[in-house]
């Protein structure tokens, strides 16, 4: 129960739903226990006529059905109340707890969604959330019906007879404890056929996602043969827990019947001997099926409970994880786009390779600075430092003359546009894609076709159906690399940002429409700080300044003629392209 105490406040926060609840089990419970005690008199008057001892008018088990139907009511409408307090708490218990590991998600840095797969993710705030309810829904309201229940009901049996009632409890917590082996068993089964059907799951998204590729290579029938395979094990593995619930069932009839059956012995025993009245032993037989329910429960709950428990941990490493970077200027103000790297150091924490060592460069207000070099050698590493994706780890950033750990990091990067190297788009239309990089997320339809228009999209754009209102599909699956860069350029600059970071943006587009888009985007980066990182000489060519990166270092730094004029790499790299 450890790893289940972080659930407290909750409680706390919707203690009325649950005292409520407790109020209504009890209620409830006992209205159901006196149905018993109008069956007893009913059947001792039944015994009274027979033995002729009484002349008891037929009326009077009429009120007996009578009184029985309305306490069955009440009993029923607190039941139903217990329901609408306890499971109506765990709905908003479980929502609660959705919304602050969601909001905590977002708030962790890229490194922690690096080391840890989008299924987990997904499964901690779904399904581990999902266990976590059972506990705070049913297996409370359970709990505290098989307490209410045990107690009342001992309560009446003692006062009728010690030895009956220790006889008929016997039976209950070996139900408990079989129920209990069940549960676990299939508890543990459970797991094995949801790990199968992750897998089943995997394997049929990975073979929709890749049908083109498996189409090129004509291998239908080796994907058909895995998915049979996998098909087969979680049958297999379902199969093995259908088996086990099965004994569910049985096991309970078995252990009720036992009940039952020493009930009437002994208890007819008793009524032989005059200890007990002849109604005792119906009276003892609807308390044993009152009691059946809550005992076989016991186990189930405490299975419930584990499994919570589990989940509740695996939630809490999430929770527990704090971000590294962390926003403590909360202060309003203009961004001017001053820029300076002063030896900086970079090491990536999640591989530990150094990406930049000891990079300084400075960038005064509204200048673009292009950045080239080969693979690796930790172009887009400076891009995700000046957007705090990380922090440093040597050396410092400035932005306006002020470390960029001092600045408001939210302020910071809403006045940022961003071209990332892998292009994100959302299932959504093209329209709502391009105003999402809008200050409050919504634009003018002038304004998102003017932004189309400038990162080369817009003739694209119009040529389809639906135009603007096109959707994208999941990650912008229906367009092409090169539209889907475009109207991520488009995204970038539709809000007006003083800062413009194209990371490899137009790699996906041809020379020519290079051209015309490189020339839109100069209006637009105009009195704008900018970075272009690009292997495309052709990009970068008519920035201010121009940096060549080898092996996370700057190996020349300077414009394009002066470059050149160097016969170094970077003019190495020009005959390439140009020849």
């Amino acid at each position: 129960m450890g790893h289940l105490k972080v659930l407290n406040p909750f409680f706390v926060r919707y203690k009325w739903h649950f005292l409520g609840g407790l109020l209504f089990v009890a209620l409830s419970t006992i209205f159901k226990v006196y149905q018993a005690i109008i069956v007893r008199k009913g059947s001792n008057q039944i015994m009274e006529m027979m033995n002729g001892k009484s002349a008891t008018d037929a009326s009077v088990f009429v009120e007996h059905g009578i009184v029985i139907i309305v306490f069955a009511l009440i009993s029923g409408f607190f039941l139903f109340l217990m329901r609408q307090t306890i499971i109506v708490m765990s709905r908003h218990i479980e929502f609660d707890q959705k919304n602050q590991i969601y909001k905590h998600y977002q708030d962790l840095d890229p490194q922690f969604f690096k080391q840890n797969t989008t299924g987990d993710l997904m499964n901690r705030i779904s399904e581990d959330v999902g266990r976590v309810r059972m506990y705070t829904g049913p297996a409370i309201m359970y709990l505290a019906n098989t307490i209410v229940t045990t107690v009342t009901v001992l309560i009446f049996m003692l006062r009728i007879n010690a030895e009956l009632t220790l006889l008929v409890f016997l039976p209950l917590p070996i139900l408990s404890f079989l129920i209990y082996r069940v549960s676990d068993l299939i508890n543990k089964q459970s797991i094995k056929v949801q790990e199968e059907l992750g897998h089943l799951t995997t394997q049929a998204q990975e073979t929709y996602s890749a049908i083109r590729v498996i189409k090129a290579y004509a291998r239908e029938k080796f994907f058909t043969s895995q998915m049979e395979k996998r098909g087969e094990a979680y049958k297999r593995t379902a199969l093995k827990l259908a088996t086990i619930e099965a004994f569910f069932g049985p096991t309970m009839i078995l252990m009720i019947g036992l009940s039952v059956l020493i009930t009437i012995w002994y208890g007819g025993k008793l009524t032989i001997e005059g200890k007990i009245e002849p109604g005792n032993i119906p009276e003892f037989i609807l308390y044993v099926f009152y009691m059946t329910w809550p005992f076989a429960s016991l186990g189930w709950v405490t299975s419930l409970i584990q499994r919570a428990s589990g989940s509740q941990q695996r939630i809490n490493e999430f929770l527990d994880t704090k971000p590294e970077i962390k926003n403590e200027n909360t202060s309003v103000y203009d961004i001017g786009g001053e820029i300076e790297f002063r030896n900086v150091e970079f090491t990536y924490p999640e591989n530990n390779i150094t990406a930049l060592k000891n990079v300084s460069f400075k960038i005064g207000k509204g200048q673009t600075i292009g950045i080239t070099g080969a693979v690796g050698s930790g172009k887009s590493t400076i891009i995700s430092l000046l957007t705090r994706q990380y922090d440093v780890s040597g050396g410092s950033i400035f932005v306006d003359g002020k470390n960029i750990k001092e600045h408001n990091l939210n302020l910071l990067r809403k006045n940022t546009g961003i071209v990332p190297q892998e292009v994100f788009l959302f299932s959504d239309t093209i329209k709502n894609n391009i105003s999402f990089g809008a200050q409050n997320g919504t634009q003018s339809n002038e304004m998102v076709e003017q932004a189309a228009k400038d990162s080369g999209v817009y003739e694209n754009i119009i040529s389809f159906p639906d135009k603007f209102e096109t959707m994208v599909g999941e990650r912008g699956v229906t367009l092409s690399g090169g539209q889907k860069q475009r109207i991520s350029i488009a995204r970038a600059i539709i809000g007006k940002p003083q800062l413009l970071f194209f990371d490899d943006c137009l790699s996906a587009v041809d020379v020519e429409t290079e051209e015309l888009i490189l020339q839109n985007l100069q209006k637009q980066m105009k009195g704008k700080t900018s970075i272009l990182v690009s292997h495309r000489i052709s990009t970068i060519k008519n920035a201010d300044v121009i940096v060549y990166m080898k092996e996370g270092k700057i190996s020349e730094m300077g414009t394009h003629e002066e470059l050149l004029a160097l016969k170094k790499d970077y003019f190495k790299l020009n005959e390439l392209q140009t020849q």
